[in-house]
């Protein structure tokens, strides 16, 4: 974790405040733990009943409340007070997964840290990797809004076949972010934005042609040849900027 220091401009006393927060569904005054983080309330921080914790659902609420019920299969919390944060602009990456599952992971990790809304991934015609795993990308995502206190999970899709998701996506701009030649475009716009990113080894030609004629602007993330995880996440950078 990056250190913060109090006199530093980027100090922000709200990550200190909620140190531990727990994924889960909230709903009026009950809250639930989701299974994935009962043994870590539990046994790791040992929390117990009457103690208070913070809980989010992932949809822009986060609870604090006291714990009521412990057991095996269920932690139960009594919420004493929400707070709701605003939805944040739509950023919609379709991405290639990469050959090695950790980079991908990386960049789930980090764009969801940044601020992303939604995730596909796509399996294009030079993809390495075309199996993977939903429910540890869902992990994955779950501890990074909790990191980063970004209180909104983003939704993360099943792969589909490129030819197939760009013929069906739907967003107000649509980017494509190749590596060929020609006039591109920088990302100035703020919401309901897609990006589609490759594979090691780029697009092949005819989806680059196939994306255009879908009504996808050529996209510059710089000068730089960038992999596909870091193109992912300078996406993600470009959009959440406020400048």
């Amino acid at each position: 974790m990056t250190k913060i220091f109090k006199n530093s401009s980027y100090f922000n006393p709200i990550i200190f405040k909620y140190m531990n927060i727990f994924y889960g569904n909230i709903i009026d005054k009950k809250g639930t733990l989701a299974s994935s983080d009962i043994i870590h309330a539990t046994k790791v921080l040992r929390k117990k009943e009457g103690d208070s914790i913070y809980i989010t659902n992932g949809e822009g609420t986060l609870a604090q409340g006291t714990i009521q019920l412990v057991s095996k299969k269920t932690v139960e919390v009594l919420i004493n007070s929400t707070k709701t944060f605003p939805k944040p602009k739509k950023l919609h990456i379709a991405i290639a997964p990469t050959k090695s599952n950790d980079r991908f992971e990386f960049f789930l990790e980090k764009a969801t840290e940044i601020g992303i809304s939604e995730i596909t991934p796509i399996i294009c015609y030079h993809s390495e990797r075309k199996k993977i795993n939903i429910e540890r990308y869902q992990k994955i995502l779950i501890a990074a809004i909790k990191q980063s206190q970004n209180f909104h999970l983003p939704k993360l899709n099943d792969s589909l076949n490129f030819n197939q998701f760009i013929t069906q996506a739907k967003a107000k701009t649509k980017y494509i972010a190749h590596c060929e030649n020609e006039t591109k475009k920088a990302l100035i716009e703020k919401d309901d934005v897609l990006v589609l990113i490759g594979p090691e080894g780029d697009f092949s030609l005819e989806e680059i042609n196939l994306a255009i004629q879908n009504g996808y602007v050529p996209l510059t993330l710089g000068n730089s040849r960038l992999r596909t995880e870091t193109a992912g996440i300078v996406t993600a950078v470009l959009f959440n900027n406020e400048q």
